[in-house]
């Protein structure tokens, strides 16, 4: 019983609508068997795409983005010889210099923490039904493409479909 708890916590994607405090969420990585442990901080830049930018706003489908979100940290696990891995994603409005997105992992040795950080990282700007719109210095805002979508061809505005379903052949 103690052990399913503790893959429960271990295993978390956690929305958060306040600052990021990622510094008390690291501590749960740090395990006498782990030798490397990688954290990436996904913060709020001041351009885009040759545009001044000046907040952003991320907006979520909670349950289902948590629903995903803690699938593809099941995914690293299995994919990866790691240990612990937690990921957090802030929604609302977001300044530049704000942390956006903060994944932290755990492993015996640094390869495996960094290819799972870097995985949990990708599928969650793919699948978890976040999405982002920029304000920029101008008073112009606009919703950020998918790059999902993008490679796809479909235009930016549209959200219905699910990021993780196979491609046609």
């Amino acid at each position: 019983m103690h052990l399913f708890l503790q893959w429960q916590v271990d295993r978390m994607f956690q929305l958060k609508y306040e600052r990021l405090d990622f510094l008390d969420s690291q501590k749960h990585l740090y395990r006498k068997e782990a030798g490397g442990v990688v954290c990436f901080e996904g913060r709020v830049r001041n351009h885009n795409n040759n545009r001044q930018v000046k907040q952003l706003n991320y907006e979520a489908f909670d349950e289902m983005a948590i629903s995903e979100g803690n699938k593809i940290l099941s995914e690293a696990f299995e994919k990866f010889q790691i240990i612990e891995a937690l990921a957090l994603h802030r929604v609302g409005e977001l300044q530049v210099e704000e942390t956006a997105i903060w994944v932290g992992i755990s492993a015996a040795h640094r390869e495996p923490a960094f290819l799972a950080c870097q995985y949990i990282v990708d599928q969650i700007k793919m699948r978890v039904p976040i999405w982002k719109k920029e304000f920029y210095v101008d008073g112009d805002s606009d919703w950020v493409k998918c790059l999902a979508c993008q490679e796809k061809g479909l235009p930016h505005s549209k959200h219905e479909h699910f990021h993780h379903q196979q491609k046609s052949k």
